[in-house]
């Protein structure tokens, strides 16, 4: 169950960024944070390119396909995770082009985003508990030793999930890090008067 381990340590990661994400909302709704474009871009970039690129599709062809089988019962669960998948890809999409908006447009475009925002940030939230409490429970009762071995093999592959297979998301998670002010991260993300 090598893959339970990888499948919370990625939920981790992730919450991570939707944590500083929400606290950067936050400080430039309240005006202790200047709009930074580039962290925003980053933090998009991220809960793109691994949830929707790397985390989801092994959940879904693997995870999901061995439950399918095994538990019928848990129908109802993942087609409602599958659909939550399918429409955290759509959500990043108009999230990014929320972004080119509110870039666009300055002050005025941030209610925009941050409500397009907030409905992402509360839907990630919403999965990954209903996926922490409910799916991977079901999951470690109910699937065999050979289940495992298939979907373990899926997920080890992604490694590090600070960093992906290849380190290609090191930089990216590092350089928001970098960017965003503490207690979520070492920057200063705009601050007024720093």
């Amino acid at each position: 169950m090598k893959a339970i381990d990888i499948i919370h340590a990625e939920h981790r990661a992730l919450g991570a960024v939707l944590q500083a994400f929400r606290f950067v909302l936050d400080g430039i709704r309240d005006g202790r944070f200047e709009p930074d474009f580039q962290l925003l871009a980053a933090m998009i970039e991220y809960i793109t390119q691994v949830p929707d690129k790397l985390h989801h599709p092994k959940e879904d062809d693997y995870l999901f396909v061995r439950m399918r089988a095994r538990i019928p019962a848990a129908a109802g669960l993942l087609d409602q995770l599958e659909a939550d998948h399918a429409e955290g890809a759509r959500r990043t999409a108009a999230l990014r082009g929320a972004l080119v908006h509110y870039q666009g447009m300055g002050a005025s475009g941030f209610a925009g985003f941050d409500a397009i925002a907030g409905t992402y940030l509360d839907a990630s939230w919403k999965h990954v508990t209903k996926e922490e409490t409910e799916l991977l429970p079901l999951a470690r009762q109910s699937l065999t030793p050979e289940d495992w071995a298939g979907i373990d093999a899926a997920f080890e592959a992604n490694k590090d999930p600070w960093s992906g297979p290849t380190g290609e998301f090191r930089a990216l998670f590092s350089r928001i890090v970098n960017m965003v002010p503490a207690p979520y991260g070492v920057g200063d993300a705009g601050v007024p008067g720093a």
